[in-house]
């Protein structure tokens, strides 16, 4: 389980929730994420790759979560979800555009870190899904901040919520979090960075919180 995923489903999540999406759900990390705690949500997936989604099915069911979360095996560009549905949409989308970035000899893993649909595509499906209103929160590199927000802005998405993710407080961070709502405009809000490690070399708080490293 990775620390984005962990602080993307921390950053994502929100009491009001009743019904959420996640596009390119994996094996289902995020599903069972935002349903930790949270009996009244439901999570319906989307998973191009037969192998993961049928395990997240199985995730889903040992953790007795069929009855109000499901995965469909489909490309998320298909529309294999109820349009204007849902008042959350997550994603931790593989961050690499074909032939960027270091390619696994190992087709499966290489598979998980190439994107199959462009920020635009992905972009105009969360739009699609989300009831006016609704959040789109996702987990992207800084490199393709620019073109992401480019994207957000041509689907009707608009940035409100944004935070780094960095190691240390003097470094920049690589991958960041962010927050965009469908046909609603506000200032962008900066949130401090969450940092991995303190000044004294060991883990901060906030990060071992969220990771549920300490209770």
């Amino acid at each position: 389980m990775s620390a984005d995923s962990l602080a993307l489903a921390d950053f994502a999540r929100a009491n009001a929730v009743r019904r959420a999406a996640d596009l390119g759900c994996g094996c289902g990390i995020l599903i069972l994420l935002l349903t930790a705690g949270q009996r009244s949500i439901a999570v319906d997936g989307v998973e191009i790759r037969p192998g993961a989604a049928a395990q997240c099915q199985r995730n889903l069911e040992i953790n007795a979560l069929t009855d109000r979360c499901t995965v469909v095996r489909a490309d998320l560009r298909a529309g294999a979800l109820p349009s204007e549905s849902y008042e959350l949409v997550v994603t931790n989308p593989p961050y690499f555009a074909p032939g960027r970035g270091r390619v696994s000899p190992d087709g499966e893993r290489a598979r998980m870190r190439t994107e199959t649909a462009t920020l635009a595509e992905l972009s105009a499906a969360a739009a699609a899904l989300l009831i006016p209103g609704g959040r789109f929160c996702l987990v992207h590199r800084m490199e393709r901040k620019a073109e992401l927000f480019r994207a957000l802005e041509k689907a009707g998405l608009s940035p409100v919520r944004f935070r780094e993710l960095r190691s240390r407080q003097e470094r920049p961070g690589r991958v960041f979090l962010l927050e965009a709502r469908k046909g609603e405009s506000s200032p962008l809000r900066e949130e401090p960075p969450l940092c991995q490690y303190g000044p004294d070399g060991t883990e901060t708080a906030e990060y071992r919180k969220i990771c549920h490293w300490e209770a």
